[in-house]
């Protein structure tokens, strides 16, 4: 397993680099569905000096009817270049609830080739509360820039994939779900025709790797999460979730560990479960838009 690769960045220096010109910051919190939270209402409210807001949902594959999938390079690009994000800056993102919002952005630039990239460690809310400046005004356009998509395909992985895994071994696939909606026993925030998992999975809750203060736990504390679920971090690993948010956070924390190959499976249990796929622990629906 390699170095940790430079995965996070925490207020404090980011308070010191504020005005720093190669630098983008972006916000992309998201909400569940029936959280009755506005993530663009927020952060219009309120928000770090100079942050963009990153639309997760709209800078995806809108014509697909899994949510937000990985828009093609094309859409991406675009959307960056009017941010003033271009080849060579510095791009730093956070968000307000659990940083799985700030983790899928940060994983949708390294797959679009990107990799001067980071984290808030904490995110706002650890910002706010250390009171760092906030912004109430729009924040001020970016000249646009030229931003170069060279997809890195081996950060993600399609149903097809997760069937031949499944049949071919030799990948570890970590689901990112609690405890509850792995094992099919808790609804899922979306309406899906299963409950369950992928069978073979391991399941680390995404929130076995945050401390209490929000922030991205140790990486001792991120390595005893994983191995005691028997998940080694050193080998090829795919993780899960519901959407593809939280895996995404699972990803985060493992590249902490110098293991930045990781891959997520984009579709997750939205799509795995509506197909003709095997299933562990299932089920049936009553769903409800909450867990």
């Amino acid at each position: 397993m390699r170095a940790p690769i430079d995965c996070l960045v925490e207020t404090g220096w980011l308070a010191a680099h504020l005005d720093a010109p190669d630098i983008v910051i972006l916000e992309a919190t998201m909400h569940l569905p029936g959280a009755g939270r506005d993530a663009v209402k927020e952060y219009r409210e309120v928000h770090i000096p100079g942050a963009l807001f990153f639309d997760v949902d709209e800078i995806s594959d809108t014509a697909s009817p899994l949510p937000h999938m990985l828009p093609s390079p094309e859409k991406f690009s675009a959307r960056v270049r009017k941010m003033g994000i271009g080849d060579g800056t510095r791009v730093v993102i956070y968000d307000r609830t659990n940083m799985s919002g700030a983790a899928r952005a940060w994983w949708m630039f390294r797959v679009m080739g990107a990799s001067d990239v980071a984290v808030l460690n904490g995110g706002f809310e650890k910002w706010r509360s250390e009171d760092h400046r906030l912004e109430t005004l729009a924040a001020r356009p970016r000249t646009e820039r030229h931003f170069t998509a060279r997809l890195n395909s081996s950060l993600v992985r399609d149903i097809d994939d997760m069937r031949a895994m499944i049949r071919n071994g030799g990948v570890q696939i970590v689901d990112a779900r609690s405890k509850g909606r792995f094992a099919g026993v808790e609804p899922e925030p979306r309406e899906v025709p299963r409950l369950g998992h992928i069978p073979g999975a391991k399941n680390v809750p995404f929130t076995d790797l945050l401390g209490e203060s929000g922030t991205l736990c140790s990486p001792g504390e991120i390595q005893t999460a994983f191995t005691r679920q028997g998940v080694d971090p050193s080998k090829p690993v795919v993780t899960s979730c519901g959407s593809g948010v939280t895996a995404c956070l699972l990803a985060l924390g493992l590249a902490r560990l110098g293991n930045e190959m990781v891959a997520v499976y984009d579709g997750s249990w939205a799509e795995w479960s509506a197909a003709d796929t095997p299933v562990e622990g299932a089920t049936s629906p009553p769903n409800a838009a909450s867990g």
